[in-house]
């Protein structure tokens, strides 16, 4: 289901291969920084730059016995390399090439991400200025309330993208950070030089301070940022689903030709797109948890992170990956129907323009209070009665004592609540 919606690189990113082969390019780099230094013979670093390499098969036989991978990969690589491995690794600690190599993997993962945020930002455009002037009701509680547009929905969606946008390159930022320190951080067996170096390389900025690990504080908010960003798309596809109602209908998810709704039931065309990332976010909120649970680790560093990072990353963005494509498809192919909007609007009898008749009236020298009672008066009629407010309103001679017929048309007309739907597109950018 999820591979078929996300990109393949996503995937790619966190696979065994690339994992490996990105340990490497850390292990390689350091090399060449400590050749610079004169620490690793010319002949030696273009054996180790020749000849290393790995093979995932014979890493997962060492590691059975060995039972640490980072050793378990570096005696494959050592026997691939040959008397020159004996530079490889030299002052580093695992986590050196653990740490360093994930913030590779989770800024080329947040790279993937915040492409699929644009995605969505530009299909909530497209609908919003196709639907810029379409009226539909506004709801409140659930609750009729006054007249909006459909494009001032989307609108909104996009607007809201564009926050999700900027967390993305912001978590892609806090993570963008490498450490090659040594044991507890205090670089006394590696030169400093060695992580510049290494970091400028991988286009990662050096850990102004480390202990044996990158403090996990910045896992927690670029997961965090995850969570969030996918918890704005459990609020559209919500929305989606509410406005899918029998009872609603204003839209519909793309049903294709020969899709099926129910096993038992003919008729039906459900929201299961819009439900399946409701339930997606569940996972990722979940994940932000664990995240933030794996900040307070024992001194300079323990274990425990680890084990729950190797789920939650990879899933973590393979997941928001799959709800943002999604989403993006969702919204592109999003069946409307203005004629049901414009029904539904109707449904209450023109009791959407009670605040305008309210304001009139205030206009007009009436005490708020007094006007208040007196539109809700006739309004809580036409609820009762299921007669036209206007109807009610032209027959009470508190109200018309005030006003003209000619001033229930500027109450009752709808384009007045859409005078300055120009002036908000053009704040969001559109």
């Amino acid at each position: 289901m999820i591979s078929r919606y996300t990109r393949p690189e996503m995937g790619a990113i966190w696979s065994d291969e690339n994992k490996f082969r990105t340990w490497l390019r850390v292990e390689i780099l350091a090399c060449e920084a400590m050749n610079r230094l004169g620490r690793i013979p010319d002949a030696d670093l273009r054996r180790i730059q020749r000849r290393a390499d790995f093979d995932i098969e014979r890493i997962q036989e060492i590691e059975k016995e060995v039972n640490h991978d980072v050793i378990a990969f570096l005696t494959n690589v050592a026997e691939n390399v040959g008397p020159s491995a004996r530079f490889i690794h030299r002052g580093l600690t695992s986590s050196d090439v653990l740490d360093t190599a994930l913030a590779v993997q989770m800024v080329e993962a947040a790279r993937i991400l915040v492409a699929d945020a644009r995605e969505v930002r530009r299909a909530a455009a497209a609908q919003a200025r196709r639907y810029k002037y379409t009226p539909m009701i506004g709801r409140t509680h659930g609750v009729h309330a006054e007249p909006i547009t459909f494009g001032l929905k989307m609108a909104l969606m996009y607007d809201e993208f564009g926050r999700v946008l900027a967390r993305l390159e912001q978590a892609r930022e806090i993570v963008r950070v490498g450490k090659l320190s040594g044991a507890v951080g205090t670089h006394a067996h590696l030169d400093p030089r060695v992580e510049r170096y290494v970091c400028s390389r991988l286009k990662l900025k050096p850990a102004a301070i480390a202990t044996q690990v990158l403090q996990r504080d910045r896992h927690a908010e670029y997961v965090a940022s995850l969570a969030l960003a996918g918890s704005s798309v459990e609020r559209w596809a919500q929305e989606f689903r509410h406005l899918q109602r029998t009872e609603v209908h204003e839209v519909e998810e793309f049903f294709g030709r020969g899709q099926k709704g129910s096993s038992a039931m003919p008729h039906k065309k459900n929201p299961i797109i819009a439900e399946r990332l409701c339930g997606m976010a569940r996972l990722l909120r979940g994940y932000a948890l664990t995240a933030m649970e794996n900040v307070p680790l024992w001194h300079e560093r323990d274990i425990s992170h680890s084990s729950a990072e190797r789920v939650i990353l990879p899933d973590a963005t393979i997941v928001l990956d799959y709800m943002l494509t999604r989403l993006a498809d969702l919204v592109k192919r999003l069946r409307v129907f203005p004629e049901k909007m414009a029904a539904n609007m109707g449904m209450t009898h023109g009791l959407i323009h009670s605040q305008q008749l309210l304001l009139l009236l205030t206009d007009r020298g009436v005490a708020r209070e007094d006007a208040y009672r007196m539109v809700q008066r006739c309004a809580m009629s036409s609820w009762r009665s299921g007669k036209p407010l206007r109807d009610l309103v032209e027959r009470d001679a508190a109200i018309m004592s005030r006003l003209t017929a000619e001033d229930l048309d500027t109450v009752f007309d709808v384009s007045r609540h859409f005078r300055r739907v120009d002036a908000i597109f053009r704040r969001v950018g559109l």
